[in-house]
């Protein structure tokens, strides 16, 4: 009786464990990356089935806007556009702020880029006004925070000026190439091609997660609270389950980006800039000091991707 109730709180303990890890999916560049298909059926498709998979999951994941893709080269509101963050919302899901034409701040001056923040919230603010909810969070393109100290603290103020809370990414990944390369595959009809990409984003980006978790465990000696990025393209609509369920298989909850922020690590300085756009993982490295072994082991992007279409 006794080996029977050990084994039973051992178990329970252990799945009490498994289940402590959690992470924030964060999905850039809304409404849709459409690598040139402009139709409303194409935008609508993608943002409804990432909606589903995302909620057949439970996933209460959060997309970050570029307001210019909502216009016309009139300037007239674009229906259908405006409609793919309808769907959003109506999901349940959150919206956050990525700038209005997407610019890099690294080639960018500093008023007209707190300009294009600005611009870049004025629709999304009233649909989570109508929602019952608020705008909150800023996401860097390119993850481009500022190439000097300086530089990027005078964007931190601005943007807690403006009520901004910065999104950080831990887990960065290239699903933006294995997307492109699943579009164009799609496209043409090359359906045995694009279903082997499918398969290989998902061995990569379960590759992508053990690497983080690893750093996480060498940096802070525990599995740090994790926020994903990736992008609202095709790819991830028709693998966003699969995606999901590679978390699940390593026992992750899924997370809302502000819970994922009450984690401590997110305090960890960054005392290292440059003009790069990596993960706030190895931001933090960098500032602690770490080196190029400390890195070593982050899984290449397959070949055929990387020089797909070339």
């Amino acid at each position: 009786m006794h080996k029977r109730l050990f084994l039973f709180f051992f178990l329970i303990s252990q799945l009490t464990l498994a289940q402590s890890k959690t992470v924030c999916f964060s999905i850039d560049d809304l409404p849709v990356v459409n690598y040139g298909n402009p139709s409303p059926e194409f935008h609508l498709e993608v943002t409804q089935k990432l909606m589903d998979g995302l909620k057949v999951k439970s996933v209460p994941a959060i997309g970050f806007v570029n307001e210019g893709k909502l216009w016309d080269k009139d300037e007239e509101m674009i229906g259908f556009q405006k409609q793919c963050l309808e769907l959003w919302l109506e999901a349940g899901m959150d919206l956050g702020n990525h700038t209005l034409k997407h610019k890099d701040f690294n080639n960018t001056p500093f008023y007209e880029y707190a300009e294009e923040i600005l611009l870049g919230e004025k629709v999304t603010k009233a649909l989570l006004k109508k929602h019952g909810k608020e705008m909150m969070y800023f996401r860097h393109p390119f993850l481009h925070v500022g190439e000097r100290e300086s530089r990027a603290d005078s964007l931190d103020k601005f943007l807690i000026r403006h009520n901004y809370i910065v999104a950080p990414v831990t887990i960065d990944n290239a699903d933006y190439l294995f997307a492109r390369a699943y579009h164009i595959s799609r496209r043409k009809g090359d359906d045995k091609l694009a279903d082997k990409i499918g398969e290989d984003y998902i061995n990569y980006m379960e590759e992508k997660l053990l690497y983080y978790e690893k750093q996480s465990d060498a940096l802070f000696n525990r599995q740090i609270s994790q926020i994903l990025l990736i992008h609202a393209s095709l790819l991830n609509a028709d693998y966003i389950e699969k995606l999901a369920a590679v978390y699940q298989k390593h026992g992750y909850k899924f997370v809302r980006m502000e819970e994922a922020l009450k984690d401590e690590a997110y305090k960890t300085p960054v005392t290292a800039f440059g003009r790069y756009g990596i993960s706030w993982i190895d931001r933090w490295a960098l500032s602690a000091g770490k080196k190029g072994e400390f890195f070593a082991g982050d899984p290449a992007t397959p070949e055929y991707i990387e020089n797909f279409g070339r």
